[in-house]
């Protein structure tokens, strides 16, 4: 419990300072724990030092843990690649969504999610840097997946989420970051009500606050080593 505590106060530290730094409130931003590969005792340590929305990106094993800790009241979010065949258990079991790039899946996430469950909170995802080797739509169909996800049932779009281009320059690093938080602002003067920016990970989580982030995807340097 000491170990994962110190590392939930350092990312915590982290956080803080750069909110500090960039004229924002702590609160102004949510820790997600990305909690791909590690055990449900880990997760449980967590949420009693006060983290409840976790991250997973393999179907099968999320499910598995959300079976086990379903006494605790956990925000599940899929932020993995989604195939055709798995958006049941996706709307089904997860609380957020991450990882939508495209109408089919928007689609059918709509209408597979159970009305008792309430809404799906949606974060479409953009590949703002146009690489090839990463999942996420283009920046026009972002902005016409925002306008379809407004007119279907049983989901709710929040925002977007981006995964942008791997660099040590902290110039382009600012600069990928600056254009998902336009194309953020511009669904908002659009007349969405987008309030989630999913960006930022260990690496760069100060420079994805500077530019607006709301939500950072922690991983390895909160939950240790993976072990599954």
């Amino acid at each position: 419990m000491n170990r994962i505590a110190n590392k939930l106060h350092y990312i915590q530290n982290r956080m803080e300072k750069a909110c500090i730094a960039a004229g924002r409130q702590f609160n102004e931003v949510t820790l997600l724990a990305v909690s791909k590969k590690h055990p449900p005792e880990k997760i449980t340590m967590l949420y009693g030092l006060g983290v409840s929305n976790f991250g997973e990106n393999q179907l099968s094993e999320a499910l598995l843990k959300q079976k086990e800790l379903e006494h605790l009241h956990l925000q599940w979010h899929f932020i993995g690649a989604i195939q055709s065949n798995k958006t049941r258990d996706i709307a089904g079991n997860f609380q957020w969504v991450q990882s939508v790039d495209r109408e089919k899946i928007l689609r059918r996430l709509a209408r597979q999610r159970p009305a008792s469950s309430g809404p799906l909170n949606i974060c479409l995802q953009v590949n703002i840097d146009v690489e090839p080797q990463k999942a996420g739509a283009t920046v026009e169909e972002v902005l016409r997946l925002a306008t379809l996800a407004e007119g279907l049932d049983n989901i709710k779009l929040r925002g977007l989420m981006a995964i942008p281009r791997l660099t040590d320059d902290p110039r382009q690093q600012h600069d990928s970051f600056r254009k998902v938080y336009c194309l953020f602002e511009e669904l908002k003067k659009s007349g969405h009500d987008v309030d989630t920016l999913s960006m930022g990970m260990s690496a760069d989580l100060e420079i994805a606050i500077a530019e607006g982030s709301t939500m950072v995807r922690i991983g390895t340097d909160l939950m240790g080593s993976r072990e599954i």
